[in-house]
């Protein structure tokens, strides 16, 4: 049985160290546990909100005498709500938020904490960006780690893709620059590994940066859902010769939205393609044109607009504290059966805010060997995501049911490795790990065995190397 810390002791780390302490009977307790996932109820034993690299330190060495569970949170963003474990220990990196730009190198140094919106408003102001998500309130930490699918995928890689280095404490409570030079097995398991195995607690990432923007052509058109299958079909030819520079994905649901849609049409599926192009704007207008004439649209809201803008477009449509359940799966391709499966089950969703989505890979995704990073989706052409994003609690097994059964169904497409990123709620964990890691899952443990050899991040309920 794990030790529990007596009040003296918690006392002592409390009084060396500079971040809060919060415990259940404090008034901030039910703020500091809550997450953006509603699903999520955990009621950690303590959190530990650090305000740097010591703080982290001390609260690595509390873990590794006390044997608790442990959980890492950054931007608490993870649909899997990992941020935070029962009866253990949170160690809260949320308020390490600092972001620093090296215009001349094209770097950007990101603390832990951070979110992507901290990040686009630094790099932007000298017309640079790295890769991020698509919803700007993503914290930059679980994002990174899992892999990173963005905006600007396509045309320079995923957010793992530009990492530089990366600074962690280890289970031991030493400090380490992970980089291809320093510590080159660490910095590959961090890239990518998205909870392969725990490694220790990431205090910031230094990413290359790369000329965007300020203004980006976009495109976001919704079609009739009568028109689903037409629309992905030529979608599917889109994507088989669209330049590097496009990055795209679609949606299939109701979306509901009043006062987005006309009221005749408001309830109804519908099919939507969102995406930009990381160059020039004139040039973007013109490759992304044919997205925006798929048949007659309900609404078009493509534009050439501050990129920032544009990473910001959806964050209303995911607010803190709806439900959401998000699984995933790489496709093999787009054949006119997936298409149809697609269809139906855009149809069945119990909610009118979920959609099954389709991500365009390839580009620079692809031309990262296998080998470099522990990443596993580079081989796939698209990948699925089936989002159920609900509001009532009563609706819950009904949602949840709906997105297992659709990805059940659409395996038949897939070699069944999973973006970490939408993994549930990690069930079956190791068997979805070694299906989605293949022969890098003994590698991804040999790493955590060389970092955390006696298991303080291993015998967590959340096993990423660095949570959201």
């Amino acid at each position: 049985m794990a030790p529990t810390p007596t009040d003296e002791r918690l006392d002592r780390f409390e009084a060396a160290f500079h971040g809060d302490v919060i415990r259940p009977d404090d008034d901030a307790y039910d703020d500091a546990r809550t997450v953006w996932n509603g699903m999520i109820d955990r009621r950690p034993a303590v959190i530990a909100r650090c305000t740097g690299v010591a703080d982290v330190i001390d609260a690595v060495g509390l873990a590794r005498e006390t044997a608790w569970p442990v959980s890492i949170r950054g931007g608490g963003h993870n649909v899997s709500g990992t941020a935070v474990c029962d009866d253990g220990l949170v160690i809260d990196c949320s308020e390490m938020t600092a972001v620093s730009v090296d215009p001349e190198r094209r770097t950007a140094w990101v603390e832990a904490g951070a979110r992507w919106a901290d990040v686009d408003h630094e790099t932007q102001a000298f017309g640079l960006a790295t890769p991020g998500g698509v919803v700007s309130d993503t914290g930059v930490a679980g994002l990174t780690l899992g892999g990173g699918l963005g905006h600007l995928r396509r045309q320079y890689g995923l957010s793992c893709d530009n990492l530089r280095s990366v600074d962690v404490v280890t289970a031991d409570g030493e400090f380490v620059t992970a980089s291809a030079d320093e510590h080159s097995d660490l910095f590959w398991g961090l890239r990518g590994g998205g909870g392969g195995a725990a490694f220790g607690v990431v205090t910031a990432f230094e990413f290359d940066c790369h000329p965007v923007g300020p203004a980006v052509a976009t495109c976001l058109v919704f079609y009739p859902g009568d028109r689903v299958q037409d629309c992905l079909r030529q979608y599917r030819e889109f994507a088989a010769t669209a330049p590097d520079a496009v990055s795209t994905l679609t949606s299939t649901g109701v979306m509901y939205d009043p006062d987005l849609f006309p009221a005749a049409v408001a309830d109804d599926c519908k099919f939507a393609v969102m995406g930009c192009y990381a160059g020039p704007p004139e040039a973007g207008e013109r490759a992304l044109a044919p997205l925006r004439e798929l048949a007659d649209p309900i609404v078009d809201h493509s534009a050439v607009r501050p990129y920032t803008d544009f990473q910001r477009l959806l964050d209303e449509d995911y607010p803190e504290g709806r439900r959401y359940y998000w699984k995933s799966l790489y496709l093999d391709g787009l054949p006119a059966s997936a298409i149809d499966r697609i269809a139906y089950w855009a149809e069945a969703a119990p909610s009118p805010l979920s959609t099954v989505d389709v991500w365009h890979l390839g580009g620079a995704i692809e031309r990262v060997d296998a080998a470099e990073s522990a990443f596993a989706g580079r081989h796939a052409p698209f990948l699925l995501g089936v989002e159920a994003n609900w509001e009532d609690p009563a609706a819950d097994d009904d949602n949840v049911a709906w997105v297992r059964d659709c990805l059940d169904d659409l395996r038949q497409f897939s070699d069944g490795a999973t973006y970490l990123n939408f993994p549930g709620f990690f069930e079956d964990e190791e068997t979805m790990r070694r299906t989605t890691f293949g022969a890098a899952y003994e590698r991804l443990v040999e790493v955590a065995e060389t970092y955390d050899p006696t298991g303080v991040f291993g015998r967590q309920e959340n096993r990423a190397a660095g949570s959201e």
